[in-house]
């Protein structure tokens, strides 16, 4: 079997003197990296104790202050509502009343954020799982 290309030792010689000076070659990832830290790094939100009034606004601004500082990608932290006390009061649904199934729905129906807003998904198990929401900025 014929070899394709075989190095010279002008070649050799070349690559011994780059790797020698390895240090001293600027790093183009840590530039991309730096000016895209907004759109890599995950602003964080814990709506734990909140009510569903207090919540909402909370959640508003949050969304609003994140899309104008330039970030993409968001976590809420609503909670499973395990420990609610909706469930104390028969004349409160459920449901809406946690914030896991109402925070969604007021961002998909509040016309401020829905410009702002590219899509909602649940979050991974490490970051919240059920009790967690990602939401991908414009």
């Amino acid at each position: 079997m014929k070899k394709k290309f075989s190095a010279t030792n002008k070649d050799k010689k070349d690559w011994s003197d780059f790797t020698k000076q390895i240090a001293s070659v600027f790093d183009k990832d840590s530039i991309f990296f730096h000016k895209n830290k907004k759109v890599n790094k995950v602003r964080k939100l814990d709506l734990h104790g909140f009510t569903l009034d207090e919540a909402n606004r909370k959640v508003k601004k949050f969304i609003i202050d994140s899309y104008e500082k330039g970030f993409k990608k968001i976590l809420v932290i609503t909670g499973k509502g395990l420990r609610s006390k909706v469930y104390e009061d028969p004349y409160r649904s459920k449901k809406m009343s946690v914030l896991k199934y109402s925070v969604p729905e007021y961002l998909k129906n509040d016309e401020d954020l829905c410009y702002k807003i590219r899509n909602i998904s649940r979050a991974n198990l490490n970051e919240g799982g059920n009790g967690a929401i990602y939401i991908y900025l414009k």
